[in-house]
């Protein structure tokens, strides 16, 4: 598993070097758009129904006011509409600066 050598905040995009070298750059209305948490996602019960998460949105403007890294995996990035509960695991990054930019 790679993992981020170096984090920052440039503009409006979270610019990742990786332990391999490579770099991504993710707009942070992406990153904000795929959070991973259930408060986004929802969550399913044993029987599949879903519960909670969010509609799609428009995240132009949001910001990352501040990021985390939590453990040896994932980085946990607080947005400016408050939104703070995803955990980015670093392979799900990875894959995020891989897809083409929208």
């Amino acid at each position: 598993m790679n993992t981020p050598a170096d984090l920052q905040i440039i503009g409006h995009e979270v610019a990742i070097r990786w332990d391999d070298g490579k770099e991504s750059y993710i707009p942070v209305a992406t990153l904000r758009a795929a959070s991973p948490s259930a408060e986004v996602r929802g969550e399913r019960d044993i029987f599949g129904t879903k519960y909670g998460g969010e509609p799609p949105k428009n995240f132009a403007g949001v910001e990352v006011r501040s990021w985390e890294r939590v453990g040896s995996y994932a980085i946990r990035f607080v947005f400016s509409d408050g939104h703070g509960s995803g955990l980015y695991p670093f392979d799900y990054l990875r894959r995020l600066g891989e897809m083409p930019a929208p």
